[in-house]
Formats: structure tokens, C-alpha cells, sequence
């Protein structure tokens, strides 16, 4: 595939610019203090004597010599491993695999440390869910646990699923100063269509059948090792991770146990091996990720329709990196950067059939060519430069080798040329308003349903919801307000189970949408939904005021979410907050009493950690 000579879109320049004088002070902060954590000798020469005998003491005898006499690279394995995520079952074996890759070309690798990893899809609507986000800040600090122990020059990163991946990226920022690469593991492979799925779901939903019937479905769509094959927000995590540079080319979606998975397994170890500062093409993650890196993850998940958890990551993330980025910056991004992908929820495609398509160095060689991601981004390939991801991996005698990829995409029903898109924008909006600061995903949903008024109905519970649809209490247009549902009231759980009654109410005629300050990530669909509204109703926001039936208009086109009201009548309000204390506990959740507390709002990142942008 030809790539055309660079010439930046001027709303990217003007973007990664706005970011980089925004974040000028924190920036500057961030790589000082990385560049003074670096060693051009192996960081475990720091260690006295007892230190370093403690960390190699259970190591074969020779680790234990390269470790204690040699200048060999010692690279950390954080693993987020366990055998309930089918995405993660696979990594059972990569410690040892990456082991004796790195042998093999003189260096040693220890497993530092493993870090929590749960499965939204099994929380889903349960009351482990309302841990999920927070799970993000414990992976970060667990992951800054497993590498303070001074013993590395470099770090691999075993994680893929929701919060797992964001929350190993940003503990591996605050060790700027070490390489870092990501290694996938890929999804598994196809099962029951989207398309049959939803179907069932919603049949269930208005009981024409049974339970039997829709967990069939279920196992026949998630059922072997591997990533769930919808486009939800483990799979926007890798697709991330390879645009912003930190997996190997075309590494993303090879699926489990296949010859090319190992291969590529194999070089990434390897390869981080040739990129610490004891050799002569030091890249620390510190470089890495940089504003360049930032913007074009923003530009991926516009392009592909990825995962609305990401409107929440991705601020997480960069300002561990010293870098300040906001909605408004991706709304900006928004309006030029088109839709290339339909994959489920935005089409009936999964991640298996993009990969087909031409996968990963198609979609960064069309928004290549249409100027709009920053080429010249430090990556840890062995090109160097994100321009050289447009090649896919394979393998020849044997050997694992890159080369040039489709020169077109193979489907264009799911992947499409940057000059006949499936929307010419990327389908996230900012929406602002008396009600608040929010994100709409309209990638999935039909331009008839993009603008819609109605009466409010207010659920402080997605229970709620729920009993109202089982009594056919919601049999009309209205907007659904589930509020209480924000990072300090219980933790911003994924409110994933109301989408097929709002979409069965929609498939009947009904015009509905939804409003709260909780997520819905990769649920995100056909009902329009506006989503992480803040300030929260906890933290006194506008929809801690509204009342049933007061007029609410959603325009996802406008930008606009504001209620219709008489503004003496709305500074009158009082709020009332419900008693949540009963969800302040059980499975958990009072150990995370702090995390809410103190979390900031979704635009901040729904952080826990201090993230005031005039102090690193």
C-alpha cells in the first residue's frame, strides 16, 4: 500500500497543539522526573548485595548468574492472568514462553508481579460491577507495586480486557524511564452472529423466551480462549495500544493459540530487549507517549467507533504521562475524522471479520493518507515510527515477517476508504447543557433517533428501569434518567442491561433515549445515550433536580442536553438524595470507600489520583 507524502490535517495540528501548550508545565514536570529514574546500567546495580540476592534468589542458576555478574537487560512480566477471562486464559503460558525468548538473545525476564483482573461481562448488572472502574487506579498502583523493586530495565504487559489495559498503562507511565510493550493475546474466534444475539436478548426481554434459550445464545457467542469478539472496550483497548505504538504491528487480533500468535509472542519479548538504555536505541515509555501518541488514539477510537469507556481512559491516561486532554478536544477531533469501521454494536461485523478486512494496517494506512494521525509518532517497533505499521505480520519458512498489507480493505462493509466513509465524523459528541457536561456515541445510531424531546422519567436505581418495563409502565415516548449512577455514588457502574428494553421500546415505535451519569461503553447502540453527564447527581448536579415529566430535549447532531424549564423554578429545587448506603457495601465494595470519595468526574478521568493540572 502506497502512503502519500504527510501533510497534517490542520484540525489535528491545531488539536495537538491546543494540547500541548495546555499541558506545557505538567509535561516538563513528568519528563524530568523520567529522566531522572534513567541508568545507562542495569537498574538492579543500584541494589546492595541483600537486595539483589532477594531478587534473584529463586531464579535457575543461569538467571542467577547473567542477573548477579552480567549486563544483560532483566525484563518485568506484569501479568493480569487468570482462567475466568477468556481473553486472559491464554496468558497462562506466556511467562515462560517470553522467558526463553529473551534467553535467547542474552537477557532475563521475572514474572514482577500479577495484577487484578475481572470480567465486566460477568458483573454485568451485579453489584461487583460497581468496583469495575476503580479497578483501574488498584491495577495501577498494584502494577507501580510489582516494578518498584528496582530490578529492571525493561517491562512487558500482559492485559487486554476493560479497565486492566488503561490501568497497566498508567502504572507503567509513572516507570517512564523503562521500555514498555503490550502483549495481546488476541480474540477468539467467531461464534453466533451479533446480529442473532441481540435478537434473543431482546426476545428475552419481552419474555417471548426463556432463560434456557438466551444463555444458549450467550455461550454459543462467548465460548472458547480469547477476546469477546464484539467491538466493546477490550478490543478498542488494542486497537489503542497498536495506533498509539506499543504492540508490534498487526499483533492486535491474531487470534489464540495459532502459529502467528506464538511468533509474534516471541518477538515482543525480544523486542523490548533491544530498546533499553544498556544498548543503543533506548525508547522509554516516557518518549513513547507523547502528545503525537495521544491524539492519534484519539483519532483511532473516533474511526472506529471504539468503546465509550475511552472518553474516560484516555484523560487517565495521558495525564499520567503530564499530558491535559479533554472531550472538547475530541469533539474537535470528532467533526473531521470519519467513520472507517462497522463493527458489532455499530455493524453486524465482529473484531474476526475487521481482521479479514485487512484489519489494523488498512484502517492506519487510510487515516494515513488522509492526514490524520501523526506518522512520525515514536512506537517500539523496530520501524520506529508509527508510519511503519502499515504491514502485517505472517509467517514465511517458519519465520515470523511483515509485509505490505491489502492495498484496499477487502469488506468494505466493514472497513471503508477514508474518501467514502460510513459517516463523515467519528460519532462521539460533547454534549452541554443546563443538565450538564456529557458524551453521546452516535456511531450505532440511525439519524431518525439523533433528536428527540420527551418527557423525563427518573430512575435512581437501572432496577428500576427495568421493573417499570416488566409492568409495561413505559410504553411511550420519554427520556429515561438514571441518575446516582457516577463515580462517587457508587462507583459509575456500566448500565449494559438497559439496552434491550430501550431498544425493544424503540423497535415498537417509541421514541426514547438515555440520560445519566453512569457508562455504557461497549453496550453503546441504536438508543440514543447520553452518558457520563457530570458534575454526578451525588456531587449535586442538574440531575439530582429533575423531576418526572419535566421536558428534556437530546440532540446528539447540537451538542445540546438542556430541560425546559422555568429557571425560578429550577433555582427552587432542592435535591434529595436517595439512601445509598446499602450499596456502600458487600462484595467489596466498602473497601473502596476512598476511591469514591475522592474519584474525580468522568472528564477528569474518574481518578483517584490527585489530578490537578497545574501540579503534576
Amino acid at each position: 500500500m502506497t502512503l502519500l507524502k504527510p501533510a497534517l490535517h490542520p484540525e489535528l495540528l491545531k488539536v495537538t497543539e491546543r494540547i500541548r501548550q495546555r499541558s506545557k508545565h505538567c509535561r516538563s514536570d513528568y519528563l524530568k522526573k523520567m529522566t531522572a529514574a534513567q541508568s545507562n546500567t542495569p537498574q538492579r546495580s543500584q541494589l546492595s548485595c541483600g537486595n539483589l540476592a532477594h531478587g534473584f534468589a529463586a531464579c535457575n542458576s543461569s538467571d542467577k548468574q547473567a542477573l548477579s555478574d552480567g549486563s544483560a537487560a532483566n525484563v518485568a512480566i506484569v501479568s493480569a492472568y487468570n482462567d475466568m477471562l477468556s481473553a486472559h486464559q491464554p496468558y497462562a503460558q506466556y511467562p515462560e514462553k517470553i522467558k526463553q525468548a529473551v534467553r535467547s538473545v542474552g537477557a532475563t525476564a521475572q514474572v514482577a508481579g500479577g495484577v487484578p483482573a475481572m470480567c465486566d461481562g460477568v458483573t454485568q448488572g451485579r453489584e461487583g460491577m460497581e468496583l469495575s472502574l476503580f479497578s483501574r487506579d488498584l491495577i495501577a498502583m498494584t502494577s507501580a507495586v510489582a516494578l518498584s523493586h528496582n530490578m529492571f530495565d525493561a517491562a512487558v504487559f500482559l492485559g487486554i480486557c476493560d479497565k486492566i489495559v488503561p490501568g497497566l498503562l498508567i502504572g507503567a507511565l509513572h516507570f517512564g524511564h523503562l521500555p514498555c510493550l503490550f502483549i495481546p493475546a488476541g480474540p477468539m474466534p467467531s461464534g453466533l452472529g451479533n446480529k442473532e444475539k441481540i435478537r434473543i436478548r431482546q426476545l428475552y426481554s419481552e419474555g417471548k423466551v426463556d432463560r434456557q434459550a438466551l444463555l444458549k445464545a450467550e455461550s454459543e457467542s462467548y465460548h472458547s480462549p480469547g477476546t469477546c469478539t464484539f467491538y466493546g472496550t477490550a478490543n478498542t483497548n488494542q486497537l489503542l495500544m497498536e495506533i498509539m505504538g506499543l504492540q508490534l504491528p498487526g499483533a492486535s487480533f491474531v487470534n489464540p493459540n495459532t502459529v502467528l500468535r506464538e511468533a509474534l509472542t516471541i518477538e515482543a519479548a525480544q523486542q523490548v530487549t533491544r530498546l533499553t538504555a544498556l544498548g543503543d536505541d533506548y525508547r522509554p515509555i516516557a518518549q513513547v507517549i507523547d502528545e503525537r501518541s495521544i491524539v492519534n488514539a484519539m483519532v483511532g477510537l473516533l474511526a472506529s467507533g471504539g468503546s465509550t469507556n475511552l472518553t474516560i481512559h484516555l484523560i487517565a491516561i495521558a495525564r499520567a504521562a503530564g499530558i491535559i486532554i479533554d472531550w472538547q478536544d475530541l469533539d474537535t477531533l470528532s467533526k473531521v475524522v470519519p467513520l472507517l469501521t462497522r463493527i458489532y454494536p455499530n455493524g453486524p461485523a465482529d473484531i474476526n471479520h475487521f481482521q479479514a478486512a485487512g484489519g489494523m494496517p488498512v484502517l492506519i494506512a487510510e487515516l494515513l493518507n488522509a492526514d490524520l494521525l501523526h506518522g512520525d509518532a515514536l512506537t517500539v517497533a523496530a520501524g520506529k515510527t508509527l508510519s511503519s505499521y502499515v504491514q502485517e505480520p505472517f509467517i514465511d519458512h517458519e519465520q515470523l515477517r511483515w509485509r505490505e498489507p491489502p492495498p484496499h480493505s477487502l469488506d468494505k462493509a466493514v472497513i471503508s476508504s477514508a474518501n467514502k466513509p460510513f459517516a463523515p465524523t467519528g460519532g462521539l459528541n460533547c454534549l452541554t447543557g443546563n443538565l450538564g457536561r456529557g458524551i453521546v456515541k452516535t456511531s450505532a445510531v440511525d439519524s431518525q433517533h439523533q433528536q428527540i424531546t420527551g418527557p423525563a422519567k427518573i430512575f435512581n436505581h437501572q432496577d428500576d428501569l427495568l421493573h417499570a418495563f416488566n409492568a409495561n409502565q413505559l410504553n411511550q415516548d420519554f427520556i429515561a434518567v438514571v441518575r446516582y449512577q457516577g463515580p462517587q455514588a457508587n462507583g459509575m457502574p456500566e448500565l449494559h442491561k438497559l439496552m434491550p428494553p430501550l431498544g425493544v421500546l424503540q423497535d415498537k415505535g417509541f421514541k426514547v433515549a438515555l440520560v445519566t451519569d453512569g457508562r455504557l461503553s461497549g453496550a453503546s447502540g441504536k438508543v440514543p445515550a447520553a452518558i457520563h453527564i457530570h458534575p454526578e447527581a451525588a456531587n449535586g448536579g442538574a440531575l439530582s433536580l429533575i423531576k418526572d415529566d419535566d421536558i428534556v430535549t437530546l440532540d446528539c447532531q447540537t451538542g445540546q442536553l438542556n430541560v425546559q424549564i422555568d429557571e425560578r423554578e429550577w433555582q427552587s429545587r432542592i435535591a434529595l438524595a436517595p439512601d445509598n448506603s446499602a450499596q456502600q457495601s458487600g462484595v467489596g465494595r466498602e473497601l473502596f470507600q476512598a476511591f469514591r470519595h475522592n474519584s474525580s468526574s468522568a472528564e477528569s478521568g474518574a481518578s483517584f489520583f490527585s489530578i490537578d493540572k497545574n501540579h503534576y
